[in-house]
């Protein structure tokens, strides 16, 4: 019987994604049902064989180096905030991106990224039937995370249309970073949060092909160069085609990072604490939580997942206290307890857990598109934030019920 509602659950699911696409006529289905496939066969595949759960646990830390790399640096400047036992979200999180971005832009100075974007977007939009380049940020936020990953890409962000951007700001609503999978592992099951990975990539550009569709040009499908477009347009280079010297270009590409961390601090603090201003005024009010609230919203939601009334409610406090707060809340109040949840309840929760879709994240997206594109296409994606909301929760919710096909 649970298997039979886990199954409509996962049917449902992607029937949320056609019932609020924007353009239901230009959905892909062909692309859709691929992607489906694909991700039962790579919930099945990591749930079953721990050399898949390795190869991404490779990739991870190949990841998490270049991260701990950019705390050498950050440590020089200020070590009392980095040799510490917790750091900071804004040192672990943000000013590694100081170091990240210039590396990526570097990169694409010489071509190398463009190189890679070209042919592993190639095998991937084959695979997935999506342009090029989102096919490569579902890869990329996978292990940088989504501010990294947006940051690295600005000259892309800034030759696409508005409507791909929002799709971008969408699909980030659903990444990690390599450099917390670490402690992801040490509070839930190792093997479920590998198995998330993938699976979230791939769910991401199901549901954003399914609630904003998008047609390009095969002119369009192109990705943003040092010498393209965008670069002119951004004083990269000349219009003449002329490249910036080199160590000029880095010099702007520093002090663009440094600005966008301000940016994104600025826009993480104001969100959370609207937030937490508006708990303190229903708590006046004698009403309950917004976390609470969630919670009952999202108990139809958990017991889709093929869980009895009882658990899909906890499992709905917990889904609802991680869209509030983040998932680290969540992972900190039930590390002690996980070992025994029963083998269906741990899988789905931990899978549900692992991304940054929650409230603050929004803030996180917005401001990263504030310090990248022009008022007009940030305004776009300002505009749908309820659909960034709508996209991380699908997206989390398709992959614990994919997972949950395979552990009982």
């Amino acid at each position: 019987m649970e298997l039979a509602i886990n199954i409509l659950g996962l049917i449902i699911f992607l029937a949320i994604g056609w019932i609020f696409s924007k353009d239901r006529k230009h959905i892909n289905w062909y692309g859709i049902i691929a992607m489906v496939v694909l991700n039962l066969f790579l919930a099945w595949f990591m749930t079953s064989f721990s050399w898949g759960q390795n190869m991404i646990k490779w990739a991870a830390g190949a990841f998490d180096t270049l991260v701990k790399e950019a705390y050498v640096g950050i440590a020089f400047a200020i070590p009392s905030m980095v040799h510490v036992k917790q750091m900071d979200f804004f040192v672990s999180s943000l000013l590694p991106i100081l170091m990240i971005v210039p590396l990526f832009d570097i990169l694409t100075y010489i071509g190398v990224l463009p190189f890679i974007i070209k042919w592993v977007g190639k095998i991937l939009a084959f695979i997935t039937r999506q342009p090029k380049f989102e096919s490569f940020f579902a890869v990329e936020m996978m292990f940088l995370g989504n501010t990294e990953a947006l940051a690295v890409s600005q000259l892309q962000l800034k030759q696409m249309k508005a409507k791909r951007n929002l799709t971008l700001a969408m699909m980030s609503m659903s990444c990690v970073t390599a450099s917390i999978l670490g402690s992801y592992m040490q509070m839930m099951p190792g093997q479920f949060i590998l198995t998330a990975v993938p699976l979230n990539v791939v769910n991401a550009l199901i549901v954003t092909s399914m609630l904003n569709p998008v047609h390009i040009d095969k002119e369009e499908d192109t990705v943003a160069t040092i010498t393209g477009a965008a670069a002119v347009a951004s004083g990269d280079v000349e219009a003449d085609g002329k490249r910036e010297p080199f160590f000029s270009f880095l010099g702007d590409s520093i002090l663009g990072a440094g600005r966008l961390v301000l940016i994104i601090a600025a826009n993480v603090i104001a969100f959370v604490a609207l937030i937490a201003l508006l708990d303190k005024i229903l708590e006046l009010c004698h009403i309950w939580t917004v976390e609470k609230i969630l919670g009952y919203v999202m108990f139809p939601f958990a017991w889709l997942l093929g869980l009895d009334p009882h658990t899909a409610l906890q499992m709905g406090q917990y889904m609802g206290t991680k869209l509030v707060t983040n998932e680290f809340v969540v992972m900190l109040k039930v590390m002690h307890q996980v070992g025994h949840f029963a083998p269906h309840f741990k899988a789905v929760l931990t899978v549900f857990l692992t991304s940054f879709a929650n409230l603050s994240t929004i803030g996180m997206i917005i401001g990263c598109f504030k310090g990248i594109v022009n008022r007009e296409k940030n305004d776009v994606i300002s505009a749908n934030v309820g659909y960034m909301l709508i996209s991380g929760i699908l997206v989390s919710l398709l992959s614990a019920a994919m997972v949950g096909l395979f552990v009982w």
